[in-house]
């Protein structure tokens, strides 16, 4: 085992995200699997595994060889999903081990053109006015988009109705059923929802991050437009499957991290509207159990059950 981490990578390694094409992980995971082909001289193989609420990526990493040819490129969810999602045949916590947390970036509230509503102030008036009637659209029970809006609903003091995506859907169906007027509103990450805002599709009411956007520099935070303290960004991390050598797991934090320090990988982040994020190890392993709990304090105000 030890000459194998040693010379680690010496084969084609398996970068793994669970929600999709043209989602932000998929975004983020392709030129950071290219800059570190470019590193080890090895072929880094982005894979979009979907479904399931998004733990169909972390299921197929839990049951891997335990040697670092398997990544797991994640959101904010994998923290979530610890608290959200019953009978997973994986622990997020316990089956991993977080590597490093690589960007954090905003959720965009938007609203489609079609339902008239231009504010924040707007939307929580008109929820308010027809308790439990507004539809607030997510990728999935527990995921980021989900949670995000449960955190809203209770800061703003409405109640509306959650519309889950299907286990077949991702990102790119829920930003569609917002566009056509199925849902009232709905959180996506700001590199997702840019294109939409772009063409007047969807109406950005607020950022969730704790300062505006230079992508939105225009839309405030959702903290500005009344929801006083409303912070709530979403972070990506990779992790790999728990038993992984320490060599490895060293050499893989070793690696990221120089590859997030480079000009071109540093100006992509930045273009797309996110922040690099600098933790040690240990200390995104404390980050992300902490996120976890801070999902259950939701879960428990919102009176939500796992699933």
């Amino acid at each position: 085992m030890l000459a194998v981490a040693e010379d680690y990578p010496s084969k084609p390694v398996r970068l793994i995200e669970p929600f999709g094409k043209s989602g932000g992980p998929d975004l983020l995971a392709r030129p950071l699997a290219k800059q570190l082909s470019a590193l080890w001289g090895q072929t880094v193989t982005v894979e979009n595994i979907t479904g399931a609420g998004a733990t169909a990526g972390p299921a197929q990493v839990a049951k891997s060889p335990a040697d670092g040819y398997t990544l797991l490129l994640n959101t904010s969810a994998q923290a979530y999903s610890a608290v959200f999602a019953k009978g997973l045949p994986y622990d997020p916590l316990t089956d991993f081990i977080p590597i490093m947390p690589l960007t954090s970036q905003p959720y965009v509230l938007v609203t489609s053109y079609s339902t008239g509503v231009t504010t924040i102030g707007e939307l929580i008036a008109a929820a308010k006015a027809k308790p439990g009637q507004l539809k607030f659209g997510s990728t999935g029970v527990g995921t980021g988009t989900h949670l995000g809006l449960e955190k809203f609903n209770l800061a703003a003091g409405i109640k509306t109705v959650h519309s889950p995506a299907g286990p077949t859907e991702g990102i790119g169906d829920v930003v569609a059923h917002n566009v056509a007027g199925d849902t009232t509103y709905m959180m996506a990450p700001i590199s997702i929802v840019l294109p939409e805002i772009a063409k007047r599709k969807l109406r950005a009411l607020g950022v969730s991050g704790i300062r505006r956007s230079p992508l939105l520099p225009g839309v405030p935070t959702i903290a500005e437009a009344g929801v006083a303290g409303f912070n709530f960004p979403i972070w990506y991390g990779v992790w790999v499957p728990s038993g992984t050598p320490a060599r490895v797991v060293d050499k893989l934090v070793k690696d990221i991290k120089r590859v997030l320090a480079g000009r071109d990988l540093r100006d992509w982040i930045c273009e797309h509207g996110s922040e690099p994020m600098n933790m040690t190890q240990p200390e995104f392993t404390s980050f992300v159990r902490s996120e976890a709990e801070a999902a259950a304090q939701i879960m428990k105000a919102a009176t939500l059950k796992a699933k």
